[in-house]
């Protein structure tokens, strides 16, 4: 199967993400995520593959909101199920085991290392995905989905206390969001991560002239 047909199997089998409430997950993200792999390998001069297709569609099979109990296995729990859509999709097991760590491994969590070229390209990819300007968008969807302020009414930047990003959605950007650049593995993955970051410094800068608010130190 050529990777444009494996690609809209794929589409296809998550077609049902669309529909599940999540902005942050769903197939549009997934499409980025693979956008993203495409982008990183081709810039480390490497040809992209039916494993890292089907680890970037894959990677949120199971999607648990921030706050369940269960999220730090979330990437686990995707990589298990995974292995039989990949399987249907005719991969051969070797594939099937290289996708499932790359998606064991892209998870924030750090449980587990990515220890292949598919498992870092991934890894950054997903990455990209929370930088940005869709960054931006998809922090204060998920933070509005939680029920988190906007941010705190008088310090929205932190100087005068500890972030707070169970609270308050702009706190995210600094406790993970502008330190994510610096996790990234790829030079490639390094160098976008970097762009997408000045991005949102641009955007705090903006925010902090409107709400008449020193600019943040982040």
């Amino acid at each position: 199967m050529s990777l444009a047909a494996l690609r809209m199997a794929l589409r296809e089998a998550l077609a049902g993400l669309a529909a599940g409430g999540d902005g942050a997950h769903d197939l549009a993200h997934a499409d980025r995520v693979w956008a993203h792999a495409r982008t990183i390998a081709h810039g480390e001069g490497l040809a992209p593959s039916k494993v890292l297709l089907c680890a970037a569609y894959l990677h949120d099979l199971v999607s648990l909101p921030k706050d369940h109990p269960k999220r730090a296995q979330a990437a686990m729990m995707s990589a298990t199920a995974a292995g039989p859509v990949m399987e249907a999709l005719g991969l051969m097991p070797a594939e099937i085991a290289r996708a499932r760590h790359a998606i064991e491994a892209h998870s924030h969590s750090g449980a587990v290392a990515p220890a292949s070229v598919e498992a870092r390209i991934l890894h950054d990819a997903d990455r990209l995905g929370a930088l940005g300007a869709i960054g931006v968008a998809r922090c204060f969807a998920v933070s509005g989905a939680l029920g988190r302020a906007l941010f705190h009414p008088t310090d929205p930047f932190a100087h005068d206390r500890e972030p707070d990003d169970s609270a308050h959605a702009l706190d995210h950007f600094a406790v993970k969001l502008l330190r994510l650049p610096a996790t990234l593995l790829t030079p490639t993955g390094r160098r976008l991560g970097e762009e997408r970051a000045a991005v949102m410094r641009r955007y705090l800068a903006d925010l902090a002239r409107e709400l008449g608010a020193p600019l943040p130190g982040w």
